[in-house]
């Protein structure tokens, strides 16, 4: 079997998609519906964690995609062999597909909340509807993943924190690009060197218990590590007892470093009471005058575990933080979801959609829409102003009304305000328009945006609720198209 390199496995995607969008992509070729205008959005419903943010990630996957999708001769050998019996010349039809519609998105590292729209695509009703699957799936998850890392960014605002995740990822995919969206939520650096490559994210590591293990004594395994890597020694101290055997022979490694002129980076705790040995190993490293030597800590940490330590006084500098990130352990979905908005009427007028559902929060907000970030003259975020795309934009000067779309009496106007547009063009009529940005320029973005919001809504427990409104327009439309489609009973 002929192995595919990384440029054939990003163009072996056209089938990374659900049964059912091939189903009605047929059903619409075959009604003479296919190429119908439409607008659907991505969007989610309720933030992860409990948080008072997302944040915005997987747009270079998508935007790759999205200029490598095509649809080979293998994809379509196997359509003809589903039991649907797909007419051949359908078949051959996506043969020639490429897609050719628009694409707008949030940027990657933005600041993000429910109900608004972070991805919005317009095209063919059959072209539109092929990409749902992909795009969920590459935003649900490093959205995730770039949240779970702020989150622990803003509890351990000055330390270190590296990404610690590959072995316990599903799947090398999610530890990948996993690595990627925990750098954008702003971490340090990875332990995947596949990541380290591809994107070029630092790559951090120290060694493993085996190598302790594999040495007559412990002191002749960190010695032999030093000799090796002088310039770049961190030692696992927990093998056999931290206090009374790893941190003293540390100790004398890294004498023997100063000896030569070197320092060693620091130590590394993966068991046992962190706080509680981490406070000890500094006692000992510093009367030993290696105050300079760093404390390294594992083993299954989140935001919530490193909250709690510091709260005990741990003396930590760096955190490698593995399954509980790359996993998302306590909230494993987004749960984005990508709805119909609008759709072109036979007389070619594009026209508004919704979706009604015995769940409130379900019920959609139809049109094509533009989101704006509502900054205030103390250059702080108000709320964010959704509004129909052919609207006028908010300006200063003009009054805007901010209201609740679920509490409508809830309302503020303000007046002197900056509106940020916060939807990007990535790819108009078939064509990338937009240079997707280094990491570190989404890392700097991100902190930017941080810096937009006070610190309520960014706290960890219990935060503020950030207000998403709507304009009084598409309000009053989403409530008219509510009374036209609700069935009243008669008695």
């Amino acid at each position: 079997m002929q192995r595919l390199g990384d440029e054939d496995l990003r163009r072996e995607l056209a089938l990374h998609t659900d049964k059912y969008q091939i189903n009605m992509m047929y059903a619409h070729w075959v009604n003479g519906t296919h190429k119908r205008r439409a607008v659907f959005e991505a969007y989610f419903r309720r933030l992860p964690f409990g948080n008072g943010f997302a944040v915005f990630a997987g747009l270079e996957r998508i935007t790759q995609y999205i200029a490598d999708l095509r649809f080979t001769e293998e994809d379509i050998r196997y359509l003809s062999e589903q039991e649907e019996n797909y007419d051949p010349a359908f078949l051959e039809e996506l043969l020639q597909f490429h897609f050719q519609g628009s694409l707008h998105s949030m940027k990657e590292g933005a600041l993000v909340f429910p109900d608004e729209p972070l991805i919005r695509v317009e095209g063919t009703i059959m072209e539109a509807q092929l990409v749902e699957t992909a795009i969920l799936n590459f935003m649900n998850y490093q959205t995730l993943i770039a949240t779970k890392a702020s989150r622990i960014k803003q509890v351990a605002p000055e330390d270190t924190l590296l990404e610690f995740g590959t072995r316990r990822a599903q799947e090398a995919d999610a530890a990948v690009w996993g690595a990627r969206a925990a750098f954008v939520g702003g971490f340090h650096a990875t332990s995947n060197m596949l990541a380290g490559k591809r994107f070029g994210i630092p790559t951090k590591g120290t060694h493993a218990h085996s190598w302790v293990q594999s040495f007559p004594s412990e002191q002749e395994a960190f010695d032999a590590y030093a000799r090796v890597m002088p310039d770049n020694v961190t030692l696992l101290v927990d093998t056999f007892d931290t206090l009374r055997s790893g941190v003293p022979h540390a100790i004398q490694t890294a004498k023997m470093l100063e000896a030569q002129g070197k320092r060693m980076n620091g130590i590394r705790l993966d068991s046992g009471d962190l706080a509680y040995l981490s406070r000890k190993a500094r006692e000992m490293l510093d009367e030993a005058g290696l105050d300079y030597v760093k404390i390294v800590a594992s083993n299954d940490l989140d935001e919530n575990t490193i909250m709690n330590l510091k709260s005990q006084g741990a003396a930590i500098d760096t955190w490698g933080v593995g399954t509980q990130l790359i996993t998302a352990a306590d909230q494993p979905s987004l749960g984005g979801v990508y709805k119909l908005v609008e759709i072109e009427a036979p007389n070619g007028e594009m026209i508004p959609t919704i979706k009604i559902s015995s769940n409130p929060e379900k019920v959609s907000t139809p049109g094509k829409k533009e989101v704006y970030r509502i900054i205030g003259q103390n250059g702080k975020a108000l709320a964010d102003y959704i509004s129909f795309a052919d609207e006028p934009a908010p300006r200063s000067g003009v009054r805007l009304k901010l209201f609740n779309p679920l509490h409508p009496y809830m309302r503020k106007n303000v007046e002197r305000y900056e509106a940020l547009r916060m939807l990007e063009p990535i790819v108009v009529n078939g064509f990338q328009v937009y240079t997707l940005p280094g990491l570190d320029e989404i890392r700097r973005y991100h902190q930017e945006q941080l810096d937009l919001f006070w610190p309520e809504y960014l706290r960890k427990l219990n935060p503020e609720v950030f207000r998403v409104n709507l304009s009084e327009l598409l309000w009053d439309r989403k409530q008219q198209l509510i009374a036209e489609h609700m069935i009243t009973d008669v008695e």
